[in-house]
C-alpha cells in the first residue's frame, strides 16, 4: 500500500514562497514556513479509502475535503482542505495519484473555501489558490512548463478583497491581477489605508511586476469587476 503521506514526485516543483507584495505580519510568516516546509505530512489512520491503493491525505489533524476540482494543462488538480478550510493542499491527477503540495497561504493563515481554485489556459498554463487572510486576500500561484507543476516564488496580498488570472498585455498568457489600495506610508489592510483609491496592480507569473491600471474611487469600476478583465491599454507604469 502506498504511504499516504507520500511526497510529491520531482516533477512537482515546489519553491518556498517569499513575500513581496504581503503585509508586514505575512512577511514573517513566510520567513518562519521557509524553516518547516520540509515537514512530511501526516498519515490519516482511519481516513477516507480512496479508489486503489492509495489513502487520502491528512489536512492538518483533519481527513482531507475536496473543496474544489477542474482540468488544466491535462492534468486533474483538485483543491483539498480541512473542513474549516485550513491546512489547505492541492492534489496534481486522480485520487489514486495521490500527490499533492501544501499550499503556503493556508498556512500563513489563509482560509480556503468553494471558489479559492482558479485556472486559466494559456502558452503557459496556470492556477490561482486564493483565500481570506488577515485584512484581505491572499493567494499563491501554480503554473505548469515542461510536463511539470511549478510553485511561484511568492503569495500576493490584496486589501481590497480580490487577486485574479488575466491576460491583461495580449500575450496569450496569464498575468496575476492584484487589487489594493493606493496609499503610500500606510499599512496595507490597515483602517487608514481601506478608504484610499484602489489600483490593480499586474504581475508575470514569475512575480514581475508590469504595470497597474489608474487609480479608482472603487473597486468595482475596475473593468470586468469582480472577475477583472484588463486589456493592455489599461496597463500603465505603477505610481
Amino acid at each position: 500500500m502506498q504511504n499516504s503521506g507520500a511526497r510529491a514526485p520531482r516533477s512537482v516543483l515546489v519553491t518556498v514562497l517569499v513575500a513581496a507584495v504581503v503585509t508586514a505580519g505575512v512577511l514573517i510568516a513566510v520567513v518562519v514556513l521557509r524553516a518547516g516546509a520540509e515537514v512530511p505530512v501526516a498519515d490519516a489512520p482511519g481516513a477516507n479509502q480512496v479508489a486503489g491503493p492509495a489513502m487520502a491525505p491528512n489536512c492538518g489533524q483533519s481527513p482531507c475535503v475536496q473543496l474544489a476540482a477542474m482540468t488544466a494543462g491535462g492534468t486533474e488538480l483538485a483543491l483539498l482542505a480541512a473542513p474549516d478550510g485550513t491546512s489547505g493542499r492541492v492534489r496534481f491527477g486522480p485520487e489514486t495519484a495521490n500527490t499533492s503540495i501544501e499550499t503556503t497561504i493556508s498556512a500563513i493563515g489563509a482560509r480556503l473555501g468553494p471558489d479559492s481554485l482558479r485556472c486559466r489556459e494559456g502558452v503557459v498554463v496556470a492556477c490561482l489558490v486564493r483565500g481570506t487572510g488577515d485584512g484581505g486576500v491572499v493567494g499563491e500561484v501554480l503554473s505548469y512548463h515542461g510536463g511539470s507543476w511549478e510553485a511561484a516564488e511568492k503569495p500576493y496580498f490584496s486589501d481590497a478583497g480580490n487577486i485574479s488570472l488575466s491576460d491583461a498585455v495580449g500575450d496569450t498568457s496569464a498575468e496575476v491581477i492584484v487589487v489594493r489600495h493606493e496609499c503610500p506610508g500606510k499599512l496595507p489592510g490597515s483602517s487608514s489605508c481601506a478608504a484610499a483609491p484602489v489600483l490593480a496592480a499586474v504581475f508575470d507569473l514569475d512575480g514581475t511586476q508590469l504595470g497597474c491600471t489608474k487609480k479608482y474611487t472603487s473597486p468595482s469600476q475596475l473593468r470586468g469587476w469582480p472577475d477583472i478583465k484588463l486589456v493592455k491599454a489599461d496597463v500603465r507604469t505603477c505610481p
